[in-house]
């Protein structure tokens, strides 16, 4: 006589071990999520109620300001500490394969062997915004794991890279030294979104002028000036006073998990509409551009039109 076969959406035998933070189930548990497997909906639906504990760190900024080597140097001050890490770095994706750089096991490599770091490379399969739409589901689980405290590194695409606002408790934006008239340029995006601003590389030339500037130009974030500090991450100069700017956030912020939620719903909304939309015939699409072309119809009308055509085909 033949065992039934398990329902779809059975919990997998490793998931009390993802719950009791080993390491093995909590590996399967990210790539059942990230790969949205038959096993992601069972593991989604028991970490529901262990949500909001972790303390979910975002840096973000432009390329080449060492947010890799500032975020290692902020993981090992962590474990100094005695907390527990879960890092998840976004990596640029290929735009012809899709596949990821995945470097954080390179430029992470001093915490390979250490138990109480967890690093996931994520691939961000083109999304502008540095996440991939995966990454808030890769959080909670990190989160449900008793991990004390989530790190998210980005891919560094500059300005539209506001998207971690929403995923992060705490956002640093690092900046590179020399930034001069270039302040004018990010304030709209990055700059605006930062609780704590932070100038690498501190010990090369005009990184005093950088912090002055920064600091004349930072918003207010909660009625408190937004602090501006100076790290040399290759020489572990200003990481504590970071991680200790950081904790003083922390404290002040209840991590909100329903926020990272958000952020997935948007992306899967983004996601549906670009997959269907390179369904349409291209004649169809040619029709609407003339419309906006010429004025008969403007943005909002052909975007109206397209939603409703695309939502009956999904019928």
């Amino acid at each position: 006589m033949q065992n039934a076969a398990a329902p779809a959406d059975a919990a997998p035998a490793w998931l009390p071990g993802l719950l009791a933070g080993e390491r093995a189930a909590l590996a399967r548990a990210i790539t059942a999520v990230e790969n949205e497997t038959p096993e992601a909906r069972p593991v989604l639906r028991a970490i529901r109620d262990r949500l909001g504990r972790a303390l979910v760190v975002g840096f973000t900024g432009a390329p080449g300001a060492g947010k890799s080597t500032l975020v290692n140097a902020y993981v090992a001050e962590l474990r100094q500490r005695g907390l527990t890490v879960g890092v998840v770095a976004v990596d640029p994706s290929s735009p012809l394969t899709g596949g990821a750089i995945l470097g954080d096991r390179i430029r992470m490599s001093q915490h390979a062997a250490d138990p109480g770091v967890f690093i996931r490379s994520l691939a961000s399969r083109g999304h502008l915004g540095g996440l991939s739409r995966t990454a808030a589901r890769v959080i909670d689980v990190f989160d449900a794991s008793g991990r004390d405290v989530v790190v998210v590194e980005t891919v560094g695409t500059g300005q539209s890279e506001v998207e971690i606002a929403e995923i992060a408790d705490v956002r640093v934006v690092v900046n590179a030294p020399g930034l001069g008239d270039d302040i004018q340029a990010i304030k709209a995006g990055i700059l605006e979104i930062a609780d704590v601003l932070v100038v690498n590389k501190s010990d090369l030339p005009f990184a005093e002028r950088s912090a002055r500037q920064l600091a004349a130009m930072a918003a207010q974030r909660d009625g408190r000036p937004v602090p501006v500090l100076r790290t040399s991450a290759t020489r572990n100069e200003g990481v504590p006073e970071l991680a200790d700017a950081i904790v003083g956030l922390g404290r002040r912020k209840k991590p909100d998990p329903k926020a990272r939620l958000r952020r997935l719903l948007t992306g899967l909304a983004q996601d549906w509409f670009r997959r269907r939309l390179d369904t349409l015939p291209p004649a169809r699409l040619d029709a609407l551009a003339l419309d906006l072309l010429d004025g008969s119809v403007d943005t909002d009308t052909v975007l109206k039109s397209l939603l409703q055509h695309l939502s009956r085909e999904s019928e």
